[in-house]
């Protein structure tokens, strides 16, 4: 949890000043902040993390049911880079919303207040548990079918309500 929070909270504090270095470039009047910052808003969105999950759910799924080396490979090349990744793209967001109301943009939280950011919290709660979810035979057959049933809704469902 540690190594979450801390990587979370130094990309959101760069990427803000990133943000914040754009704003101050286009207060002087230069046209490259607008662009800066163009780019950093559009590197991620919350409709991002519905196909981040479902990558996710899948790698989890193996990762409850392969052999314990098997399980160990991917887990350290697949769960935990794809984590980090949904990590790293929701401190982008934070950190350019943060800088946005910095900067006087009262509407800039509104749009950290998007249903799909239970994605991340997803990604989250099922990668901090996934060692519990192993432990078991239970417990590893429940989570191979949720991780199942998470890996075809996020790629076959629309989530349009």
């Amino acid at each position: 949890m540690n190594r979450t929070a801390s990587a979370f909270l130094l990309v959101a504090v760069l990427t803000g000043s990133l943000v914040a270095l754009g704003f101050a470039l286009q207060i002087k009047g230069y046209g490259v902040g607008n662009l800066g910052n163009e780019r950093l808003d559009g590197l991620a969105s919350a409709s991002s993390f519905v196909p981040l999950a479902a990558l996710y759910a899948l790698a989890a799924m193996l990762v409850t049911i392969l052999p314990i080396r098997a399980a160990a490979m991917v887990h350290s090349s697949g769960t935990t880079p794809l984590y980090l990744a949904a990590i790293v793209l929701f401190a982008t967001i934070v950190g350019v919303q943060g800088a946005r109301l910095a900067f006087g943009n009262t509407e800039a939280l509104r749009a950290l207040l998007d249903w799909q950011f239970l994605f991340v919290a997803g990604i989250v709660a099922a990668h901090l548990s996934l060692d519990t979810l192993r432990r078991n035979v239970l417990l590893r057959t429940l989570a191979f079918i949720g991780f199942g049933l998470s890996t075809l809704a996020c790629l076959y469902w629309t989530f349009r309500f």
